[in-house]
């Protein structure tokens, strides 16, 4: 990821000055779409020139926070350690998305105060109902078979906490993945910064 950044570091003039990324903190259920939506907008968005950057939940916590496991205090110290590294690589994008499922508010609200002000709350929203039946990992049916613990949202499992006020939510029970997918790019693509100095 240094290196990634490094490189588009590198195809900028000197004298460019670039604005801070905008976050858009994805927030909902394991198979809500989140990772989905941010995919198929960074690619439209990287055809427009924008420099887009991803920071799934599971491959940061893969990657930097293996150690880390899904208690609710392990689930908050890795939002805290993505909103860390959201700061960290702000300087070298136009918008980070972050497709997580970010199950605290107190969580999200820590992160919009450090990331502020170009922070967006973006909820995915789909019923437990409906991701049980995607269930794209194959997660919730090993969760029913008692092979790993409950998921977040699930009863006995870390409870999920909608936001209130999210800037855009997307339920993507109600609508098609095409339908989703553009007004998320609508809303990414209104919201990103301009850069200072443009060439």
């Amino acid at each position: 990821m240094t290196r990634s950044a490094a490189a588009v570091r590198c195809s900028f003039p000197e004298d460019r000055t670039l604005p801070q990324a905008a976050i858009f903190w994805f927030t909902g259920l394991s198979g809500a779409g989140k990772t989905t939506l941010a995919e198929a907008v960074r690619a439209r968005l990287e055809l427009e020139g924008q420099r887009m950057l991803i920071l799934d939940g599971d491959r940061v916590r893969e990657t930097f926070h293996r150690n880390l496991g899904f208690t609710p205090e392990d689930i908050r110290e890795n939002n805290r350690l993505i909103a860390e590294l959201c700061s960290r690589e702000r300087d070298d994008y136009d918008a980070i998305l972050v497709p997580i499922i970010s199950p605290f508010r107190e969580s999200r609200a820590d992160a919009r105060k450090r990331l502020a002000p170009a922070f967006y709350e973006v909820h995915v929203c789909a019923s437990l109902e409906t991701v049980e039946a995607r269930d794209v990992k194959g997660l919730y049916a090993k969760a029913r078979r008692g092979q790993t613990g409950s998921m977040i949202g699930q009863r006995g499992g870390v409870p999920y906490e909608p936001p209130e006020r999210p800037e855009l939510a997307i339920d993507t029970a109600a609508e098609s993945e095409t339908a989703s997918a553009d007004r998320l790019f609508s809303f990414v693509l209104a919201r990103l910064p301009k850069a200072a100095n443009p060439v």
